[in-house]
């Protein structure tokens, strides 16, 4: 039998207002303490022990750090339906400048993208749907994944482990803190949500000499000076007006004399996009662009293109599930559609694998409170409640629907 919705929405309220105070105190905790990609190993220590005390099964250990835990709802049918549950636990090499009384305690390591509030927001999920276990029409995987921050990201390692072997999820869902949506709201958007990002490296090469006779010379500052304008006709002139698309450089170093011209100069950038198609495109073009400018300037020039994370899709299905839902939950009028945004989260190599939704978490204030990768960023705790809510009944509306055969 059905359990009633509006009933379910209410006990998770309940719950969610009741655990608030200690997962604000979890949050600052984790908070105090950041640590960088696959240097986890104190964040991921806390997460077990709280996840222990809940009485859930600490399943296999895929990586060094990080947790995976699975709680069996009591309502599940013979086959059994999986939903997972992600957050991410690493923090940023940022030095924290704020001044409340649980700044970080780690020089040069802050929590400046939100990941503190993800993990703490994950934990009392967990804690919430742990009450509610008599009423899940099947089971719950919560993922607190290392190293997000750090390309190649800890989603695809976990991947490679064997994740979604072991696990066959029906379902995937995370969120993600975002202080220009006000605190109370949450926002979606189907298809394309986050970009392909690519690291690039140039290397101009050329023959240095005396600063006084550039006649003399070949000289790879010119040239790399003709790159830089020249990569961005690739997106003027290349990318259709109507497709999102960045190539920005955003280093360059070489010489350090005024009267010397470099042998070689470096650079370094980025190239984000919104299709998979695009991105090979551009690859493509970068490196004639790169290659020919610097031999029409008599240099000769390399590009090495480092493959970050991929497009990150959202699929129609769970992403106007995760809105119906909730929609009940906030009201209409807290759950808004949002724009792609130019950043990249290996949450997309999940969903090249799983259906599933990244969600906006509303985390902002009235006064000043930072963006995110900022050593000002510090998010409205009050968001948690809106987070712990939106992700159990999201998960718990999931496996209901999923148990009644709705697809």
């Amino acid at each position: 039998m059905s359990e009633n919705p509006s009933a379910v929405r209410e006990r998770i309220r309940t719950k969610v207002n009741e655990l608030y105070s200690e997962i604000v105190e979890i949050r600052r905790e984790i908070h105090r303490h950041p640590e960088l990609s696959f240097q986890e190993f104190r964040t991921t220590a806390l997460i077990r022990e709280y996840l222990l005390r809940l009485g859930l099964k600490i399943e296999h250990d895929f990586l060094e750090t990080g947790i995976v835990a699975l709680l069996e709802g009591k309502r599940a049918k013979t086959e059994r339906t999986l939903v997972t549950l992600r957050a991410d636990i690493d923090a940023l090499p940022v030095q924290e400048e704020n001044n409340h009384d649980f700044c970080s305690e780690e020089d040069g390591k802050m929590h400046a993208c939100g990941h503190d509030m993800h993990t703490a927001i994950l934990l009392g999920t967990a804690a919430v749907l742990v009450e509610m276990r008599e009423v899940l029409a099947g089971d719950v995987l919560f993922l607190f994944q290392p190293a997000e921050e750090k390309a190649p990201g800890g989603a695809k390692p976990l991947l490679e482990a064997g994740l979604f072997r072991h696990y066959k999820p029906s379902a995937i869902f995370a969120l993600h803190c975002f202080p220009h949506l006000q605190t109370g709201k949450i926002a979606l958007r189907e298809g394309s949500l986050m970009a392909a990002a690519d690291e690039l490296y140039i290397t101009v090469r050329g023959e240095g000499g005396h600063a006084s006779a550039p006649h003399k010379v070949a000289d790879p500052v010119l040239a790399a000076a003709h790159i830089i304008t020249s990569v961005q006709y690739l997106v003027s002139r290349v990318v259709p007006p109507y497709e999102p698309a960045v190539v920005s450089i955003s280093s360059v170093n070489g010489g350090n004399a005024t009267n010397v011209i470099p042998g070689k100069v470096a650079m370094s950038g980025t190239l984000r996009t919104m299709n998979e198609h695009l991105r090979a495109l551009l690859k493509k073009r970068l490196r004639q662009t790169v290659e020919h400018t610097a031999l029409a300037l008599g240099v000769k020039a390399e590009l090495e293109i480092v493959d970050g994370y991929p497009v990150l899709v959202n699929h129609p299905e769970t992403t106007r599930a995760v809105r119906q839902t909730s929609v009940a939950y906030l009201g209409e009028d807290n759950v808004e559609e949002c724009e792609p945004l130019m950043t990249a989260e290996d949450f997309s190599y999940y969903l090249q694998h799983c259906p599933g939704t990244f969600i906006q978490l509303g985390t902002g204030k009235q006064e000043p409170y930072g963006t995110l990768h900022s050593p000002f960023f510090d998010p409205d705790e009050s968001s948690i409640i809106t987070g712990m809510g939106v992700m159990g009944y999201a998960a718990w509306s999931w496996l209901e629907a999923r148990n009644a055969g709705i697809e």
